[in-house]
């Protein structure tokens, strides 16, 4: 009975694990390596930080049907990116391109690094000067004190 019970969820599980598999038929290996290298270069506009290949999201699989069925129509990899651009934006590429909205993102972490280091040899000079800027009285002081 508890074999019984044991199978039947086996088989209740069979229909949903055959539901995530994507099986698309390829005219030759360089198409189906341009699709795998394609799904994984794209991410999945639901998920974070999920490329196409790896998500189960029903978009990601509209997404994934699209690619198979623009390769079919003979477009190129470039045309295939620029399509997903133009309708998902900079989100769906893992590497955004350079443009007036995201250069901040590309040039950002360099600028912020350079600002860092002018503030740090600004502090570093300026403690320099101040170290220099003891008044005569002082200095006198001081070599009498270090003379005992």
């Amino acid at each position: 009975m508890k074999s019984v019970a044991l199978l039947a969820g086996f088989l209740l599980l069979v229909p949903m694990a055959q539901g995530a598999i994507d099986a698309y038929p390829f005219t030759d290996e360089a198409m189906e390596s341009r699709y795998k290298a394609l799904i994984e270069e794209l991410r999945c506009p639901q998920c974070l930080n999920t490329n196409l290949a790896g998500s189960d999201a029903m978009i990601a699989q509209d997404l994934r049907r699209e690619v198979h069925r623009m390769l079919l129509a003979g477009n190129s990899d470039a045309e295939i990116l620029d399509f997903m651009h133009q309708r998902y934006g900079d989100f769906i590429l893992y590497e955004p391109r350079v443009t007036s909205r995201t250069w901040l993102l590309w040039y950002g972490p360099l600028i912020l690094l350079l600002a860092a280091g002018a503030v740090a040899a600004l502090v570093v000079r300026r403690g320099a000067a101040r170290a220099n800027d003891i008044p005569d009285v002082d200095k006198d002081r001081l070599r009498r004190l270090l003379k005992d």
